[in-house]
């Protein structure tokens, strides 16, 4: 049985569109509800984009304790992105704002990109991230459209991967360290190849040893809680 209150480590599959927020949100509101109105600790490890879907470590209880641990871990992405254009957010929150030509891109140029940039590279954070610059969230400012002056930091890419090319289209899969923006390796990728590139799709399929295909749906993980903890028929209440 699932003990919620003495701590848990919960893997879940972020939905699209919604936030790492938004997931921890619907899992703590239940929980309460669960336990009689009791108040419970519930926290994740690494935010998603809300474009993102994929792992999302969540704990509970005493667990939350070791938040800082599982952010520590390799991660392992696979996605997709778009050649030939770019958008303020490198992703598609934002609409295109530019185009560039791909007739002069190769695949060998698209693997060579990609070896470019792996290993220890420096990367600038984008615009639109939940980095802090000043006590503030960088998204918050950029959508007022200050020029936060983000400075280029160390990450490690153990893997770039390219798995499929269909351009515009190119799937990846990348291994990197904790602090790394895939969007913003989809921006270096873009101006790699003389061009411009945006995501289109990412899924966080590892973090460490935990793996998604170990995850729960949300809905899943919540109608466990509700037989786990005999409250039957709460889905609407929650």
């Amino acid at each position: 049985m699932l003990n919620i209150t003495e701590g848990e480590i919960l893997l879940v599959n972020k939905p699209y569109r919604w936030t790492s927020f938004d997931v921890i949100g619907s899992l703590r509101g239940l929980m309460k509800h669960l336990l009689g109105g009791k108040k419970i600790k519930v926290g994740h490890a690494g935010t998603l984009d809300p474009l993102a879907t994929g792992l999302l470590i969540v704990c509970t209880g005493k667990a939350t304790k070791r938040i800082e641990e599982f952010k520590d871990f390799d991660k392992e992405y696979t996605g997709t992105f778009v050649l030939g254009a770019t958008t303020p957010s490198y992703d598609m929150e934002k609409e295109v704002n530019a185009t560039f030509p791909v007739d002069h891109i190769t695949p060998e140029m698209i693997l060579l990109a990609a070896q470019s940039l792996s290993g220890d590279i420096m990367q600038v954070p984008p615009m639109f991230s939940a980095i802090k610059i000043d006590g503030k969230r960088a998204y918050e400012s950029a959508r007022k459209d200050k020029d936060l002056g983000l400075t280029a930091r160390p990450v490690n890419i153990a893997a770039f991967e390219i798995t499929r090319i269909a351009l515009p289209e190119v799937d990846f899969r990348i291994v990197c360290s904790k602090g790394t923006y895939i969007r913003s390796l989809v921006r270096d990728f873009g101006e790699a190849l003389q061009s411009g590139a945006y995501m289109s799709a990412l899924c966080r399929t590892r973090v460490g040893p935990h793996k998604l295909e170990n995850a729960y749906e949300v809905e899943q993980l919540k109608e466990i809680l509700r037989q786990e903890y005999a409250v039957p028929n709460l889905k609407q209440e929650v």
